[in-house]
């Protein structure tokens, strides 16, 4: 707890507030509601954000037995916790600015019900930051639950244990290696229990995703990260495919790139109540010279073996496939050694001219290195 602490610097929680909410000056005292904390998500939060009001909710009073005792350990007087299905979210009568729930929905019997219930309990102007389950990548997941249940596999130690041997035998070409080899899932005894044991689990594709989402009364407005689903970023924009896609509404545009990369397990994103003003798109309208560029802190500038023209590439350390780097000239690396988190892009870009500014905070922001404050604006 006291890494993760030190891990989340202002520059890092400022990053963070302007993701979700990217025309709204810094605010670091928002209320928060965890549905499905488990046993320490809440917690990670009540230490990331010591000035917000943190709720945390689950079915499992064994999770919120683990997360009283962090709270308890490490004096996190802004948590609060409650024994409580996220589907009576509304008993708790209070509404939140942001609801946050990862790797629970799909879990649901019910999961309209369930986003329904936090729908109610989201602030008019709050933001709701979900993951689900995708299914193309979790093909192989799905052939080993299937495999278990055959062979009666149980909850109990040894088991779980003789499971995760035999894991180890799997031939390389199964479905299942990637996500062996890549997904937190799959880090511990536990999370193999819950990703191959689990009794009720459903995933999205991209359209059906939306469809979840708009069923709820809510409205799609990001990823999380979203290189991996635009034809801007990555290999794809250099195939001949990429004029086909970019005549594509921008919903079909993830879609087909969801079918392209192959082996995404999850989607993560940001969505909305209905009716709500969105976030205008960065880098876009009359504005953006007076948006402030922020850097993600997971990006790093490599300099080493490096394609032609190239003084660096970019690297946003979250993406998971490999063709997600984004070389930068020397003009452009100077543009971003200057980003500090208070010049304007105006400011910064002023020796090269507006055009080429837009370009490269543009292409920034599409490959997730950047977020922008636009609240100068607003």
């Amino acid at each position: 707890m006291d890494a993760y602490r030190r891990a989340w610097d202002e520059n890092r929680k400022r990053a963070d507030s302007h993701l979700f909410w990217p025309h709204e000056p810094y605010r670091d005292d928002r209320s928060i509601l965890v549905a499905g904390c488990g046993t320490k998500q809440a917690a990670h939060y009540a230490v990331r954000w010591p000035r917000a009001r943190i709720v945390g909710i689950d079915v499992s009073e064994t999770s919120i037995a683990f997360e009283r005792e962090l709270k308890r350990e490490h004096g996190l007087h802004n948590l609060e916790l409650h024994p409580l299905p996220i589907e009576r979210a509304a008993e708790l009568g209070q509404e939140f600015d942001q609801v946050v729930c990862t790797g629970v929905l799909h879990h649901l019997a019910d999961p309209d019900a369930g986003l329904g219930a936090l729908r109610d309990v989201l602030a008019s102007d709050g933001a709701m930051h979900l993951m689900v389950y995708a299914p193309y990548g979790r093909a192989g997941i799905y052939m080993l639950q299937e495999y278990c249940r055959r062979l009666n596999v149980g909850w109990g130690d040894g088991e779980i244990g003789d499971l995760v041997a035999s894991l180890k035998a799997l031939p390389a070409e199964h479905p299942l290696v990637p996500p062996l080899r890549n997904s937190p899932d799959f880090a511990t005894r536990a999370g193999v229990a819950d990703a191959l044991l689990h009794p009720r689990d459903r995933s999205y594709s991209v359209p059906q995703l939306i469809e979840f989402v708009e069923r709820a009364g809510m409205v799609f407005e990001r990823w999380i990260r979203q290189a991996q689903y635009l034809p801007d970023c990555g290999a794809i924009a250099t195939t001949p495919h990429a004029a086909l896609l970019a005549k594509l509404p921008v919903r079909d545009q993830y879609a087909a790139m969801e079918l392209f990369r192959g082996t995404m397990t999850r989607h993560a994103f940001i969505c909305r109540r209905a009716g709500r003003p969105q976030p205008d798109a960065p880098i876009a309208g009359n504005e953006w010279l007076e948006y402030v560029p922020l850097r993600l802190p997971d990006t790093i500038a490599v300099r080493e073996r490096l394609p032609p023209g190239a003084v660096a590439v970019l690297i946003n350390r979250n993406h998971i496939y490999t063709d997600l780097y984004m070389p930068v000239d020397a003009c452009e690396e100077r543009m971003w050694c200057a980003i500090d988190g208070v010049r304007t892009v105006g400011e910064i870009g002023a020796t090269v001219g507006d055009h080429a500014a837009q370009i490269f905070f543009r292409n920034l922001w599409l490959w997730d290195q950047i977020v922008v404050d636009t609240s100068r604006c607003h």
